[in-house]
């Protein structure tokens, strides 16, 4: 019911565009040009990606229900129709992994595509099992990112990551942690390890991150993703029936998702932010953050301030 919760008060607070322009804000970022997607550079190799991906918790978990299944396959085909590249599941999410590789089976156009999940166990010598159960799942030769979850077993489960990527079954390795919990130890790992990617919350209400995370990512040359991008959906009730403020229309946004994930994404030290949808409309909204100018940081400082006052 909670769920449903948040996606009804989603719905009330979306508002039409404001037909605000579509110059670019930064001259010397191309993916700020009008029509074009925002995109970010992966440190460790240059690959660009869509600053925007897709999230699978909860939403992709829905068992063996073929009718659920079809309307994620169409969410699914929208989101790579709109630019999309970075799905990211794990095995602790239920049947979502299963639920994506039946709607990748039945994608015509599967191009963009870039495959993120984890491993999720407490022994180490699982995972290379769970690699290979999430390969058939997905239907995938090769995964382009493997990260551990929640740094369970992280060291053991490191060497089995890196050994799959030495044989070419990952392009990329990384862990990842949620609602704050273990920032610390994540930054230890960051500082001492070898990583592409690095998954942790960020959010305009939860700026933990802020203080060391995100700053010492950009020293390592860390990739990052960051999940829980509308606080699990808590956001969307605090401007519940407010309508967005004129100023928004200096970035280019027309709802309240896209201001939440403009915030994100505007921060230099982001590579891609996964909100998670069960609705084609609520999709479309959120990839409309991928186009037009981002805030500039004067204007980010006064979106804080402005969802701390109400």
């Amino acid at each position: 019911m909670q769920t449903q919760r948040l996606i009804f008060n989603r719905r009330r607070l979306l508002f039409s565009a404001l037909g605000a322009s579509l110059t670019p804000l930064f001259s010397t970022d191309p993916a700020a040009k009008p029509g074009t997607l925002i995109r970010r550079k992966i440190p460790a190799t240059g690959e660009e990606i869509p600053a925007l991906g897709m999230g699978t918790w909860i939403t992709f978990n829905v068992g063996g229900s073929e009718r659920l299944r079809r309307r994620r396959l169409a969410v699914l085909r929208r989101f790579l129709e709109l630019g999309g590249g970075m799905i990211d599941s794990s095995p602790m999410y239920g049947s979502s992994q299963e639920v994506i590789g039946w709607c990748l089976k039945r994608l015509e156009n599967k191009q963009g595509l870039f495959s993120a999940t984890k491993v999720w166990t407490p022994y180490g010598t699982s995972a290379e099992s769970q690699i290979r159960e999430a390969a058939a799942l997905w239907a995938v030769d090769r995964f382009d990112l493997m990260q551990i979850h929640n740094l369970v077993d992280w060291e053991a489960h490191l060497q089995t990551l890196r050994q799959a990527k030495a044989e070419g079954r990952i392009r990329y390795i990384g862990i990842t942690t949620s609602h704050g919990g273990r920032h610390s130890e994540m930054e230890r790992i960051m500082a001492a390890q070898s990583l592409d990617f690095v998954q942790f919350t960020y959010n305009i209400l939860d700026r933990e991150a802020e203080a060391r995370l995100l700053p010492l990512a950009r020293e390592r040359g860390l990739g990052v993703i960051i999940n829980r991008p509308f606080q699990g959906g808590g956001l969307f009730p605090l401007v519940r029936d407010k309508p967005l403020p004129g100023w928004v229309k200096e970035f280019d946004c027309s709802n309240w998702a896209q201001f939440f994930l403009k915030f994100i994404i505007s921060h230099p030290s982001v590579t891609c932010a996964i909100p998670a949808t069960s609705r084609v409309a609520h999709m479309e909204e959120n990839m409309g953050a991928l186009r037009g100018r981002l805030p500039e940081p004067k204007i980010r400082r006064r979106m804080v301030r402005f969802i701390e006052d109400l």
